[in-house]
């Protein structure tokens, strides 16, 4: 437990820190803490805090910076949060409409990324395994070339073609689609499976090829735009010094964007608890990056998590900034997807 003396001093060391990305003197802490306290005293206060694990010295006559556990301290302890300007919440609720769900998480992530000039990361609906329509329909396109379009909940398209031994009437693929819509909307394609073996007496014995094959391709259609992560912004990354100066550090971070898999990893933690999530450092085995911290918060679509949106930059960012565009940014998103 840190005293009143040793908070406030922490406090203002990463906020300098953050401001001017250079190790902090006790003459400026001395300045900006508003707190009477000599020269010799800051230093002895800034050595506890080191012992302690909350700061380092690059160099033994320098400043002290802030460590992980500095900055997990000052996120969970010390951070005030700002609200965004109406500017930005407006550009918010201007640009995010559910008219397009694909559209809509590219335009969230690039959003991110343009307000806080990191990355900005939306992890899409995930929807293999339990993958539900909301509508079906068969058009016939030649004799046996029927084109299967399927509509997630979530207003996305999906489209294939099924190439049957059988010919259909319109008539026939319209009923079959009727049949389909009335008793299964909603429902996952496994429980449309299940549910067909005892139904499909209430239809035409010859529909039965067709059933079969809507199920097998809208699996495979479903599964194919399953849960993606969506990026925007990576480039941004070139412009932070932190990060650009360490090429070794900035390689592996490409690495993980390109290795979407640890990505959505990464970004499936903040789904078991609500609000804004922040990693710090090497604080997930995730990253395994000490130089970045992600700050993340889920969204909802009718009262169920579905997803994540977030912000990937150097550990010196301005939290007090970042936490609410993410977090204002989820709301919105799940206010327009319900």
């Amino acid at each position: 437990m840190l005293n009143e003396r040793e908070k406030i001093l922490l406090k203002t060391l990463v906020e300098r820190y953050i401001h001017e990305g250079q190790p902090v003197g006790s003459r400026s802490l001395a300045r900006f803490s508003g707190l009477d306290l000599s020269p010799a005293t800051i230093r002895n206060v800034m050595t506890d805090l080191e012992e302690m694990g909350y700061v380092s010295s690059p160099h033994t006559s320098a400043g002290r910076m802030p460590t992980t556990l500095g900055y997990r301290f000052f996120v969970d302890a010390l951070l005030v949060v700002k609200s965004l300007d109406n500017e930005q919440i407006t550009l918010l609720e201007n640009q995010l409409h559910p008219n397009n769900p694909a559209r809509l998480m590219n335009v969230t992530s690039r959003l991110l990324s343009d307000l806080t000039q990191f990355v900005g990361v939306v992890v899409t609906p995930k929807r293999m395994g339990g993958a539900v329509f909301r509508h079906i329909e068969f058009v016939a396109l030649t004799e046996k070339r029927i084109l299967l379009i399927l509509v997630t909940p979530e207003g996305d398209v999906q489209n294939r073609i099924i190439l049957t031994e059988t010919v259909y009437s319109q008539s026939d693929l319209i009923e079959a689609g009727n049949f389909l819509n009335q008793h299964y909307a909603g429902c996952t394609l496994e429980e449309i499976r299940s549910g067909l073996q005892h139904e499909l007496t209430q239809l035409r014995r010859d529909m039965t090829g067709l059933m079969n094959a809507a199920i097998e391709m809208g699996n495979d259609a479903l599964q194919e735009s399953s849960e993606a992560v969506v990026i925007a912004g990576e480039h941004r990354l070139f412009d932070v010094r932190d990060l650009s100066e360490n090429l070794s550090s900035l390689k592996s971070l490409f690495e993980l964007f390109e290795r979407k898999s640890r990505l959505l990893q990464l970004m499936e933690l903040s789904r078991q608890a609500h609000g804004v999530k922040i990693f710090i450092g090497g604080e997930s085995d995730e990253t395994m990056l000490e130089e970045i911290s992600v700050v993340t918060a889920p969204y909802e679509m009718e009262g169920k998590i579905v997803g994540t949106v977030g912000v990937i930059g150097p550990r010196r960012m301005a939290y007090e900034r970042i936490i609410p565009i993410v977090d204002i940014t989820a709301r919105l998103l799940s206010s327009n997807l319900s």
